[in-house]
């Protein structure tokens, strides 16, 4: 594995819509080894990001290049196999009474519901994810009666089934209590830092969600990066500041972050 690859390169990003700018000029790089951290405000531009990168938002201008594969020259639905990615746009798709295996295996062909006979050695690959995202005891159990903590994992295995080159993970803490979102923080980190640890792209609005793992971070406002780079040079008060337009105050302890807010708005924007 080549620690110096570019995993996904995208160069003068611009879409607009009805006359209105939705993403202007946006420049990122991210390479093998990395692990990313896009951060902004409701609002800022971080979902239509994710929609450009897996295809489906057309640029207005600019290039998008994953994996080795440039958006506009090549089958970019053959390479959505290749990006795992975790929503709660999937999560809302799945069946009740579907099995946890049954959801996992799903995953091999990007598909949502299993419309075939598992064959044994599915069922076995679908069996090890399970058991490489710590919910072995899971196999059999309903979608419906999962917690929300245990269908994130199970949504990983999911994506991993494919053996992404990269994971994406849109507000993966949504919805879990404090808890729950805790356990889960510390499985994700426990796994990018294993030997099956696959790059990450954390989508999130709350730096309390950054573990120890992820390397660098791109801030968005308005459709803009604001910031870019090493997590250090990014994560600072005055670039979350002009981020959520409010005075922020940063705080570090055991390689996790805190964000106290405070102050007047309008003095930031």
């Amino acid at each position: 594995m080549n620690r110096n690859e570019t995993l996904l390169s995208i160069s003068g990003l611009t879409i607009h819509r009805d006359g209105v700018a939705i993403l202007e000029d946006i420049e990122w790089s991210m390479r093998q080894g990395e692990h990313w951290v896009l951060l902004g405000a409701n609002g800022s531009g971080k979902t239509s990001l994710l929609s450009a990168l897996t295809g489906y938002l057309m640029p207005t201008s600019g290039e998008i290049e994953v994996l080795g594969k440039r958006f506009g020259r090549d089958d970019w639905r053959a390479l959505r196999t290749r990006i795992g990615l975790v929503s709660s746009s999937i999560r809302q798709l799945m069946q009740d009474a579907e099995p946890a295996l049954e959801t996992v295996a799903s995953g091999r062909w990007a598909m949502i519901d299993v419309w075939r006979p598992l064959s044994r050695a599915v069922r076995s690959q679908a069996r090890l994810w399970l058991r490489r995202v710590e919910c072995s005891s899971l196999e059999d159990r309903p979608w419906g009666v999962l917690s929300q903590g245990e269908r994130q994992r199970v949504l990983i295995a999911r994506a991993l089934m494919a053996r992404p080159r990269l994971l994406i993970l849109d507000e993966p803490c949504a919805g879990l209590d404090p808890a729950a979102r805790e356990h889960f923080l510390d499985f994700l980190d426990r796994m990018a830092k294993s030997r099956m640890g696959v790059p990450l792209v954390l989508v999130t609005h709350h730096v309390e969600e950054v573990m120890p793992c992820f390397t660098h971070g791109l801030v968005l406002r308005d459709g803009r990066v604001l910031k870019r780079g090493a997590l250090r040079s990014v994560f600072q008060d005055e670039v979350l500041s002009k981020a959520f337009s409010v005075p922020v105050l940063l705080t570090k302890s055991r390689g996790r972050y805190a964000m106290r807010v405070g102050g007047n708005p309008r003095r930031m924007i």
